[in-house]
Protein backbone atom coordinates (compact mmCIF):
# COMPACT_ATOMS: atom_id res chain seq x y z
CA UNK A 1 0.00 0.00 0.00
CA UNK A 2 1.54 3.28 -1.03
CA UNK A 3 0.69 6.39 0.83
CA UNK A 4 0.79 10.02 -0.10
CA UNK A 5 3.09 12.90 1.43
CA UNK A 6 0.64 15.52 2.85
CA UNK A 7 1.18 18.68 1.24
CA UNK A 8 3.13 21.34 2.74
CA UNK A 9 2.49 24.91 1.77
CA UNK A 10 4.58 28.12 3.18
CA UNK A 11 2.04 30.03 5.34
CA UNK A 12 0.24 32.88 3.48
CA UNK A 13 1.86 35.99 5.84
CA UNK A 14 -2.00 37.06 6.00
CA UNK A 15 -5.42 35.64 4.88
CA UNK A 16 -6.25 39.24 4.50
CA UNK A 17 -4.59 42.54 4.41
CA UNK A 18 -7.04 45.08 4.70
CA UNK A 19 -7.50 48.12 2.93
CA UNK A 20 -3.81 50.09 1.65
CA UNK A 21 -3.59 53.39 2.89
CA UNK A 22 -1.31 56.37 1.26
CA UNK A 23 1.34 57.35 2.89
CA UNK A 24 1.60 61.46 2.86
CA UNK A 25 3.75 63.60 4.68
CA UNK A 26 5.08 60.80 6.87
CA UNK A 27 1.99 59.30 7.61
CA UNK A 28 -0.40 56.90 6.66
CA UNK A 29 -3.80 58.76 5.36
CA UNK A 30 -6.81 56.39 4.44
CA UNK A 31 -7.98 58.01 0.88
CA UNK A 32 -10.97 59.99 0.24
CA UNK A 33 -11.60 58.75 -2.65
CA UNK A 34 -15.15 56.56 -2.91
CA UNK A 35 -13.75 53.99 -5.36
CA UNK A 36 -12.37 51.07 -4.41
CA UNK A 37 -10.81 48.34 -6.33
CA UNK A 38 -9.95 44.57 -4.64
CA UNK A 39 -6.65 42.70 -4.33
CA UNK A 40 -7.02 39.37 -5.46
CA UNK A 41 -4.44 36.44 -4.86
CA UNK A 42 -4.36 35.38 -8.20
CA UNK A 43 -3.50 31.73 -7.67
CA UNK A 44 -6.86 31.53 -5.60
CA UNK A 45 -9.19 33.68 -6.85
CA UNK A 46 -10.33 35.12 -3.52
CA UNK A 47 -9.89 38.79 -1.90
CA UNK A 48 -7.02 39.58 -0.23
CA UNK A 49 -7.30 43.48 0.67
CA UNK A 50 -8.59 46.08 -1.16
CA UNK A 51 -7.00 49.32 -2.29
CA UNK A 52 -8.25 52.42 -3.08
CA UNK A 53 -8.42 54.37 -6.64
CA UNK A 54 -7.32 57.82 -5.28
CA UNK A 55 -7.95 61.69 -6.51
CA UNK A 56 -6.00 64.63 -7.69
CA UNK A 57 -6.19 66.10 -4.81
CA UNK A 58 -4.53 63.61 -2.94
CA UNK A 59 -1.66 63.84 -5.11
CA UNK A 60 -1.28 67.45 -4.69
CA UNK A 61 -1.12 66.81 -1.14
CA UNK A 62 1.66 64.36 -1.60
CA UNK A 63 3.60 66.59 -4.26
CA UNK A 64 3.09 69.25 -1.46
CA UNK A 65 4.80 67.16 0.88
CA UNK A 66 7.77 66.26 -1.07
CA UNK A 67 8.35 69.91 -2.09
CA UNK A 68 8.34 71.03 1.35
CA UNK A 69 10.62 68.51 2.31
CA UNK A 70 12.60 68.65 -0.46
CA UNK A 71 14.82 72.23 0.48
CA UNK A 72 15.92 70.29 4.27
CA UNK A 73 16.10 67.53 2.60
CA UNK A 74 18.70 68.76 -0.11
CA UNK A 75 21.00 69.49 2.77
CA UNK A 76 21.95 66.89 4.29
CA UNK A 77 25.08 65.72 3.45
CA UNK A 78 24.62 62.94 1.13
CA UNK A 79 27.13 60.26 3.71
CA UNK A 80 24.01 61.04 5.70
CA UNK A 81 21.35 60.68 3.39
CA UNK A 82 22.48 57.26 2.29
CA UNK A 83 22.53 56.25 5.94
CA UNK A 84 18.63 56.18 5.73
CA UNK A 85 19.47 53.50 3.13
CA UNK A 86 21.78 51.51 4.86
CA UNK A 87 19.12 51.25 7.36
CA UNK A 88 16.61 50.08 4.83
CA UNK A 89 18.45 47.50 3.52
CA UNK A 90 18.76 45.90 7.07
CA UNK A 91 15.13 46.75 7.57
CA UNK A 92 14.25 44.43 4.33
CA UNK A 93 16.52 41.92 5.41
CA UNK A 94 15.19 41.59 8.85
CA UNK A 95 11.60 40.76 6.92
CA UNK A 96 12.82 39.40 4.39
CA UNK A 97 10.92 36.36 4.30
CA UNK A 98 7.69 38.54 5.41
CA UNK A 99 8.35 40.43 1.76
CA UNK A 100 8.42 37.47 -0.12
CA UNK A 101 5.54 35.93 0.76
CA UNK A 102 3.37 38.50 0.30
CA UNK A 103 4.71 39.39 -3.03
CA UNK A 104 3.79 35.67 -3.78
CA UNK A 105 0.50 36.26 -2.60
CA UNK A 106 -0.12 39.33 -4.71
CA UNK A 107 1.22 38.41 -7.40
CA UNK A 108 1.41 34.89 -7.39
CA UNK A 109 5.00 34.14 -8.54
CA UNK A 110 6.78 31.10 -6.97
CA UNK A 111 8.64 31.45 -3.89
CA UNK A 112 11.81 31.57 -5.27
CA UNK A 113 10.97 34.33 -7.76
CA UNK A 114 9.61 36.19 -4.89
CA UNK A 115 12.80 35.92 -3.47
CA UNK A 116 14.63 37.33 -6.59
CA UNK A 117 12.37 40.50 -6.69
CA UNK A 118 12.89 41.64 -3.02
CA UNK A 119 16.54 40.52 -3.21
CA UNK A 120 16.43 43.16 -6.21
CA UNK A 121 15.20 45.64 -4.27
CA UNK A 122 17.86 45.42 -1.79
CA UNK A 123 20.37 45.01 -4.55
CA UNK A 124 19.78 49.01 -5.55
CA UNK A 125 19.73 49.72 -2.21
CA UNK A 126 23.20 48.87 -1.79
CA UNK A 127 24.87 50.57 -5.10
CA UNK A 128 22.45 54.09 -4.02
CA UNK A 129 24.75 53.89 -0.77
CA UNK A 130 27.57 54.59 -3.31
CA UNK A 131 26.35 58.41 -4.16
CA UNK A 132 28.35 60.24 -1.94
CA UNK A 133 31.04 58.86 -4.83
CA UNK A 134 28.64 58.97 -7.56
CA UNK A 135 27.17 62.48 -7.27
CA UNK A 136 30.88 63.71 -7.75
CA UNK A 137 31.48 66.49 -10.26
CA UNK A 138 34.49 67.24 -12.00
CA UNK A 139 37.12 70.39 -12.12
CA UNK A 140 39.57 71.83 -13.97
CA UNK A 141 41.99 74.57 -13.24
CA UNK A 142 42.78 77.32 -15.59
CA UNK A 143 40.43 75.55 -17.76
CA UNK A 144 38.99 78.38 -19.16
CA UNK A 145 42.13 80.76 -19.00
CA UNK A 146 45.20 81.52 -16.91
CA UNK A 147 43.56 82.28 -13.20
CA UNK A 148 39.62 81.08 -14.68
CA UNK A 149 38.86 77.22 -12.97
CA UNK A 150 35.85 75.40 -14.45
CA UNK A 151 33.89 72.76 -12.64
CA UNK A 152 30.74 71.14 -12.57
CA UNK A 153 28.72 69.46 -9.94
CA UNK A 154 25.72 67.68 -9.34
CA UNK A 155 22.72 69.10 -7.78
CA UNK A 156 19.19 67.62 -7.01
CA UNK A 157 16.12 68.99 -8.91
CA UNK A 158 13.39 68.12 -6.64
CA UNK A 159 9.86 65.81 -6.44
CA UNK A 160 10.29 62.83 -8.73
CA UNK A 161 7.79 59.93 -9.00
CA UNK A 162 7.56 56.21 -10.39
CA UNK A 163 4.51 55.04 -11.97
CA UNK A 164 5.00 51.18 -11.03
CA UNK A 165 4.20 47.96 -12.82
CA UNK A 166 2.41 44.83 -11.33
CA UNK A 167 4.89 42.33 -12.74
CA UNK A 168 7.65 43.00 -10.38
CA UNK A 169 5.96 44.98 -7.30
CA UNK A 170 8.45 45.25 -4.88
CA UNK A 171 11.65 45.63 -7.17
CA UNK A 172 10.94 48.28 -9.46
CA UNK A 173 10.33 50.98 -7.33
CA UNK A 174 13.49 50.28 -6.49
CA UNK A 175 14.99 50.93 -9.88
CA UNK A 176 14.45 54.72 -9.09
CA UNK A 177 13.19 55.85 -5.49
CA UNK A 178 16.74 54.97 -3.60
CA UNK A 179 18.78 56.79 -6.38
CA UNK A 180 16.71 60.11 -6.27
CA UNK A 181 16.73 60.48 -2.31
CA UNK A 182 20.04 59.92 -2.13
CA UNK A 183 20.81 62.21 -4.87
CA UNK A 184 18.80 64.78 -2.46
CA UNK A 185 15.35 64.96 -4.46
CA UNK A 186 12.35 63.59 -2.52
CA UNK A 187 9.46 61.02 -4.15
CA UNK A 188 6.09 59.69 -4.48
CA UNK A 189 5.53 56.05 -5.15
CA UNK A 190 2.54 54.56 -7.19
CA UNK A 191 2.07 51.33 -6.82
CA UNK A 192 0.49 48.97 -8.97
CA UNK A 193 -3.05 49.15 -8.18
CA UNK A 194 -3.42 45.01 -9.30
CA UNK A 195 -0.41 44.04 -6.48
CA UNK A 196 0.21 47.01 -4.19
CA UNK A 197 0.55 45.47 -0.69
CA UNK A 198 4.24 44.51 -0.75
CA UNK A 199 4.92 49.27 -1.29
CA UNK A 200 2.70 48.97 1.59
CA UNK A 201 5.24 47.36 3.37
CA UNK A 202 8.24 49.02 2.22
CA UNK A 203 6.70 52.11 3.55
CA UNK A 204 6.08 50.63 6.76
CA UNK A 205 9.52 49.87 6.90
CA UNK A 206 10.49 53.56 5.91
CA UNK A 207 8.09 54.81 8.23
CA UNK A 208 9.82 52.86 10.72
CA UNK A 209 13.69 53.92 10.10
CA UNK A 210 12.33 57.50 10.65
CA UNK A 211 13.16 58.80 7.46
CA UNK A 212 12.22 62.16 7.32
CA UNK A 213 8.53 63.47 6.28
CA UNK A 214 8.00 63.96 2.96
CA UNK A 215 10.61 62.47 1.50
CA UNK A 216 8.68 59.44 0.42
CA UNK A 217 5.18 59.81 -0.06
CA UNK A 218 2.87 56.61 -1.56
CA UNK A 219 -0.28 57.49 -3.11
CA UNK A 220 -2.77 54.54 -4.31
CA UNK A 221 -4.97 54.72 -7.23
CA UNK A 222 -5.65 54.32 -11.33
CA UNK A 223 -5.46 56.68 -14.35
CA UNK A 224 -6.36 60.28 -12.45
CA UNK A 225 -3.48 59.39 -10.33
CA UNK A 226 -1.27 58.74 -13.34
CA UNK A 227 -2.60 62.08 -15.39
CA UNK A 228 -2.42 64.33 -11.71
CA UNK A 229 1.10 62.77 -11.47
CA UNK A 230 2.26 63.66 -15.18
CA UNK A 231 0.38 67.14 -15.01
CA UNK A 232 1.78 68.64 -11.72
CA UNK A 233 3.84 71.77 -11.86
CA UNK A 234 5.75 70.94 -8.62
CA UNK A 235 6.67 67.05 -10.21
CA UNK A 236 10.13 67.34 -12.18
CA UNK A 237 9.98 63.99 -13.71
CA UNK A 238 8.24 60.34 -14.35
CA UNK A 239 9.84 57.32 -14.56
CA UNK A 240 7.57 54.41 -15.73
CA UNK A 241 7.91 50.60 -16.00
CA UNK A 242 4.40 49.05 -18.14
CA UNK A 243 2.87 48.80 -21.82
CA UNK A 244 4.24 50.12 -24.69
CA UNK A 245 0.89 51.88 -25.30
CA UNK A 246 0.76 53.60 -21.59
CA UNK A 247 4.25 54.26 -21.90
CA UNK A 248 4.02 56.21 -25.19
CA UNK A 249 1.57 58.24 -23.44
CA UNK A 250 3.61 59.10 -20.50
CA UNK A 251 6.09 60.13 -21.93
CA UNK A 252 3.91 62.42 -24.50
CA UNK A 253 2.15 63.48 -21.65
CA UNK A 254 5.07 63.95 -19.35
CA UNK A 255 7.14 65.88 -21.93
CA UNK A 256 4.18 68.42 -22.79
CA UNK A 257 3.70 69.51 -19.24
CA UNK A 258 8.00 69.93 -19.13
CA UNK A 259 8.99 66.76 -17.37
CA UNK A 260 12.00 64.39 -17.51
CA UNK A 261 10.63 61.28 -18.37
CA UNK A 262 11.90 57.65 -18.92
CA UNK A 263 9.63 54.92 -19.91
CA UNK A 264 10.16 51.65 -19.64
CA UNK A 265 7.86 49.94 -22.11
CA UNK A 266 6.87 46.87 -23.74
CA UNK A 267 8.39 44.06 -25.47
CA UNK A 268 8.66 40.93 -28.16
CA UNK A 269 12.34 39.62 -27.31
CA UNK A 270 13.99 36.85 -29.73
CA UNK A 271 15.92 33.84 -28.84
CA UNK A 272 18.77 32.68 -31.43
CA UNK A 273 19.53 29.35 -31.75
CA UNK A 274 22.56 28.51 -33.65
CA UNK A 275 23.99 25.09 -35.01
CA UNK A 276 26.47 24.70 -32.12
CA UNK A 277 24.35 25.91 -29.36
CA UNK A 278 24.53 23.09 -26.43
CA UNK A 279 21.42 22.27 -26.62
CA UNK A 280 20.72 20.47 -23.61
CA UNK A 281 21.61 23.38 -21.16
CA UNK A 282 20.21 26.15 -23.43
CA UNK A 283 16.59 24.32 -23.16
CA UNK A 284 16.63 24.52 -19.74
CA UNK A 285 17.74 28.06 -19.57
CA UNK A 286 14.83 28.29 -22.47
CA UNK A 287 12.50 27.56 -19.54
CA UNK A 288 13.29 30.39 -17.17
CA UNK A 289 12.92 32.92 -20.41
CA UNK A 290 10.09 31.86 -21.64
CA UNK A 291 8.21 30.80 -18.59
CA UNK A 292 9.47 31.86 -15.46
CA UNK A 293 7.16 34.60 -13.83
CA UNK A 294 4.38 33.49 -16.30
CA UNK A 295 6.01 34.84 -18.62
CA UNK A 296 5.22 38.24 -17.03
CA UNK A 297 8.26 40.12 -17.40
CA UNK A 298 9.93 42.64 -20.24
CA UNK A 299 12.95 40.43 -20.84
CA UNK A 300 10.48 37.05 -21.06
CA UNK A 301 11.66 35.12 -24.07
CA UNK A 302 8.81 35.25 -26.77
CA UNK A 303 10.18 33.69 -30.06
CA UNK A 304 12.90 31.13 -30.11
CA UNK A 305 14.29 31.39 -33.73
CA UNK A 306 16.19 28.05 -34.89
CA UNK A 307 19.20 28.86 -37.53
CA UNK A 308 19.25 25.65 -39.91
CA UNK A 309 16.72 22.66 -40.10
CA UNK A 310 18.27 20.19 -37.97
CA UNK A 311 18.15 22.83 -35.05
CA UNK A 312 14.60 23.50 -35.37
CA UNK A 313 14.39 19.57 -34.98
CA UNK A 314 15.61 18.97 -32.33
CA UNK A 315 15.52 22.05 -30.11
CA UNK A 316 11.35 21.87 -30.61
CA UNK A 317 11.97 18.78 -29.24
CA UNK A 318 13.97 19.41 -26.06
CA UNK A 319 11.85 22.34 -25.47
CA UNK A 320 8.57 20.88 -25.58
CA UNK A 321 9.95 18.02 -23.00
CA UNK A 322 11.23 20.42 -20.59
CA UNK A 323 8.10 22.43 -20.81
CA UNK A 324 5.75 20.17 -20.23
CA UNK A 325 7.71 18.76 -16.88
CA UNK A 326 6.60 22.29 -15.43
CA UNK A 327 4.61 22.32 -12.39
CA UNK A 328 1.44 24.49 -12.08
CA UNK A 329 0.39 25.91 -8.65
CA UNK A 330 0.52 28.21 -5.82
CA UNK A 331 4.26 30.33 -5.27
CA UNK A 332 3.83 28.97 -1.98
CA UNK A 333 3.88 25.36 -2.67
CA UNK A 334 7.96 24.42 -3.31
CA UNK A 335 6.75 21.63 -5.21
CA UNK A 336 5.77 24.37 -8.34
CA UNK A 337 7.66 26.09 -10.73
CA UNK A 338 5.63 28.36 -12.48
CA UNK A 339 2.53 29.75 -10.84
CA UNK A 340 -0.35 32.12 -12.16
CA UNK A 341 -1.14 34.78 -14.70
CA UNK A 342 -1.65 38.38 -12.76
CA UNK A 343 -5.83 38.40 -13.52
CA UNK A 344 -8.85 36.86 -14.84
CA UNK A 345 -8.89 39.47 -17.27
CA UNK A 346 -5.26 38.63 -18.34
CA UNK A 347 -6.05 35.22 -18.51
CA UNK A 348 -8.71 35.89 -20.98
CA UNK A 349 -6.73 38.31 -23.11
CA UNK A 350 -3.75 35.29 -23.61
CA UNK A 351 -6.46 32.66 -23.86
CA UNK A 352 -7.57 34.78 -27.11
CA UNK A 353 -3.88 34.54 -28.16
CA UNK A 354 -3.65 31.38 -27.95
CA UNK A 355 -6.98 31.00 -29.88
CA UNK A 356 -5.71 33.46 -32.58
CA UNK A 357 -2.66 31.38 -33.06
CA UNK A 358 -4.45 28.07 -34.16
CA UNK A 359 -6.79 30.33 -36.18
CA UNK A 360 -3.66 31.95 -38.16
CA UNK A 361 -2.35 28.70 -38.91
CA UNK A 362 0.61 28.04 -36.09
CA UNK A 363 0.94 24.80 -35.15
CA UNK A 364 0.26 24.23 -31.32
CA UNK A 365 3.12 22.07 -30.14
CA UNK A 366 2.15 21.77 -26.43
CA UNK A 367 -1.15 23.25 -25.11
CA UNK A 368 -1.59 25.00 -21.52
CA UNK A 369 -5.21 26.36 -21.71
CA UNK A 370 -6.11 23.26 -19.33
CA UNK A 371 -3.51 23.07 -16.88
CA UNK A 372 -2.88 20.39 -14.19
CA UNK A 373 -2.95 22.71 -11.10
CA UNK A 374 -0.74 20.71 -8.28
CA UNK A 375 -1.75 22.95 -5.29
CA UNK A 376 -5.79 22.05 -3.60
CA UNK A 377 -7.50 25.32 -3.52
CA UNK A 378 -6.59 26.48 -6.58
CA UNK A 379 -9.33 25.44 -8.63
CA UNK A 380 -10.35 29.31 -8.85
CA UNK A 381 -6.58 30.50 -9.90
CA UNK A 382 -5.89 31.88 -12.67
CA UNK A 383 -3.49 29.55 -14.46
CA UNK A 384 -2.44 28.81 -17.95
CA UNK A 385 0.24 26.15 -18.28
CA UNK A 386 3.11 26.35 -20.53
CA UNK A 387 2.20 26.85 -24.34
CA UNK A 388 4.68 26.56 -27.54
CA UNK A 389 3.73 27.38 -30.74
CA UNK A 390 5.72 26.07 -33.69
CA UNK A 391 6.14 26.88 -37.53
CA UNK A 392 5.53 30.64 -36.67
CA UNK A 393 5.58 33.13 -39.59
CA UNK A 394 6.27 37.00 -38.36
CA UNK A 395 3.41 38.29 -39.90
CA UNK A 396 1.23 35.97 -37.37
CA UNK A 397 -0.72 38.04 -34.52
CA UNK A 398 1.11 35.91 -31.55
CA UNK A 399 4.86 36.69 -33.49
CA UNK A 400 4.06 40.32 -33.33
CA UNK A 401 2.11 41.53 -30.47
CA UNK A 402 3.76 41.26 -26.58
CA UNK A 403 1.05 38.11 -25.12
CA UNK A 404 3.04 38.80 -21.47
CA UNK A 405 2.13 35.06 -20.86
CA UNK A 406 3.65 31.57 -20.58
CA UNK A 407 3.25 31.29 -24.59
CA UNK A 408 6.70 30.81 -26.84
CA UNK A 409 6.34 31.04 -30.27
CA UNK A 410 9.07 29.01 -32.61
CA UNK A 411 10.43 30.05 -35.92
CA UNK A 412 12.78 28.47 -38.60
CA UNK A 413 15.20 30.41 -40.43
CA UNK A 414 18.24 29.36 -42.85
CA UNK A 415 20.91 31.98 -41.82
CA UNK A 416 22.09 33.86 -38.90
CA UNK A 417 21.11 37.38 -41.08
CA UNK A 418 17.42 36.05 -41.56
CA UNK A 419 17.37 35.80 -37.81
CA UNK A 420 18.94 39.58 -37.27
CA UNK A 421 16.59 40.52 -39.85
CA UNK A 422 13.96 39.72 -38.09
CA UNK A 423 14.52 41.62 -34.67
CA UNK A 424 15.42 44.16 -36.83
CA UNK A 425 12.24 44.44 -38.15
CA UNK A 426 10.31 44.01 -35.02
CA UNK A 427 8.71 47.17 -33.82
CA UNK A 428 10.36 46.50 -30.17
CA UNK A 429 13.70 46.61 -28.63
CA UNK A 430 13.71 45.21 -25.49
CA UNK A 431 16.08 42.26 -25.34
CA UNK A 432 17.48 39.91 -28.08
CA UNK A 433 19.70 36.60 -27.01
CA UNK A 434 22.03 33.93 -29.04
CA UNK A 435 23.17 30.37 -27.92
CA UNK A 436 26.36 29.75 -29.87
CA UNK A 437 30.00 28.34 -28.52
CA UNK A 438 31.81 30.78 -31.75
CA UNK A 439 32.83 33.98 -30.95
CA UNK A 440 33.13 35.64 -33.78
CA UNK A 441 28.89 34.83 -34.12
CA UNK A 442 28.64 35.99 -30.68
CA UNK A 443 30.06 39.52 -31.75
CA UNK A 444 28.02 39.65 -34.85
CA UNK A 445 25.00 39.12 -33.18
CA UNK A 446 26.07 41.59 -30.36
CA UNK A 447 27.06 43.96 -32.47
CA UNK A 448 24.28 43.76 -35.15
CA UNK A 449 20.93 43.28 -33.20
CA UNK A 450 18.63 45.83 -33.20
CA UNK A 451 17.82 45.74 -28.96
CA UNK A 452 19.01 47.18 -25.94
CA UNK A 453 19.02 44.42 -23.71
CA UNK A 454 21.84 41.38 -25.28
CA UNK A 455 22.35 37.83 -24.18
CA UNK A 456 24.94 35.76 -24.94
CA UNK A 457 23.89 31.98 -24.35
CA UNK A 458 21.46 33.79 -21.46
CA UNK A 459 17.63 33.98 -22.01
CA UNK A 460 16.89 36.59 -19.26
CA UNK A 461 19.78 39.38 -19.60
CA UNK A 462 18.71 41.43 -17.01
CA UNK A 463 21.11 44.37 -15.92
CA UNK A 464 22.56 44.67 -12.93
CA UNK A 465 21.89 47.61 -10.31
CA UNK A 466 24.98 48.85 -11.28
CA UNK A 467 24.08 49.08 -14.78
CA UNK A 468 21.14 50.84 -17.06
CA UNK A 469 18.30 48.47 -18.01
CA UNK A 470 18.16 49.41 -21.71
CA UNK A 471 15.96 49.16 -24.06
CA UNK A 472 15.13 50.85 -27.81
CA UNK A 473 12.34 51.54 -30.00
CA UNK A 474 8.50 50.71 -29.13
CA UNK A 475 10.42 48.90 -25.79
CA UNK A 476 12.01 52.88 -24.25
CA UNK A 477 10.81 56.18 -24.34
CA UNK A 478 12.97 58.86 -23.48
CA UNK A 479 16.82 59.60 -23.31
CA UNK A 480 18.36 57.80 -19.91
CA UNK A 481 17.06 54.35 -18.92
CA UNK A 482 16.52 53.81 -15.21
CA UNK A 483 19.10 52.20 -13.35
CA UNK A 484 23.20 52.80 -12.95
CA UNK A 485 24.83 55.63 -14.13
CA UNK A 486 21.83 56.96 -16.40
CA UNK A 487 20.42 56.98 -13.01
CA UNK A 488 22.50 59.52 -11.39
CA UNK A 489 22.18 61.73 -14.48
CA UNK A 490 18.34 61.56 -14.08
CA UNK A 491 17.82 62.56 -10.87
CA UNK A 492 20.54 65.71 -11.20
CA UNK A 493 21.08 68.76 -13.35
CA UNK A 494 24.78 69.54 -13.83
CA UNK A 495 25.91 72.99 -13.04
CA UNK A 496 28.74 74.49 -14.40
CA UNK A 497 30.42 76.88 -12.50
CA UNK A 498 33.38 79.80 -13.92
CA UNK A 499 35.57 80.78 -11.27
CA UNK A 500 38.09 83.90 -11.24
CA UNK A 501 39.27 85.71 -8.14
CA UNK A 502 41.01 88.71 -8.75
CA UNK A 503 43.36 89.96 -5.92
CA UNK A 504 43.10 93.21 -4.91
CA UNK A 505 46.15 94.89 -3.23
CA UNK A 506 44.37 97.87 -2.05
CA UNK A 507 42.17 96.29 0.37
CA UNK A 508 43.99 92.69 0.84
CA UNK A 509 47.46 93.64 1.31
CA UNK A 510 50.55 92.61 -0.26
CA UNK A 511 50.35 88.56 -1.34
CA UNK A 512 53.75 87.40 -0.69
Amino acid sequence: MTTTEPIVLIPEFKAHYGSTPNYINGEFVPSESTRILPIENPATGKEIGSVPLSTASEVDKAALAAQAAFDSWRRVPPQTRVQYLYKMKAAMEARFEDLVRVVTQEHGKTYEEAQGDVSRGIEHLEVACGMPSLLMGYNLEDGAAPGIDEEMIRQPLGVFACIAPFNFPMMVPFWFWPYAIAAGNTYIVKPSEQAPISQRMVFELLDEIGLPAGVMNMVNGDKEVVDALLHHPLIKGISFVGSTHVGHYVYHEGAKHKKRVQAQAGAKNHLVVMPDAVLEKASQNWINSFFGCAGERCLAGSVLVCVGDEVHAQASAAFKERAAQVTVGYGLDERVGMGPVISAKAKERILGLIEKGIEEGATLLLDGRSPEVVTPGCEEGYFIGPTIFDNVTPDMTIAQEEIFGPVACIMKVDTLDEALKIIEESPFGNAASIYTQDGFTARKFKYEADAGNIGINIGVPAAMAYFPFAGRKDSFFGDLHGMGRDAIDFFTDKKVVVNRWIWDSKTMGTWS
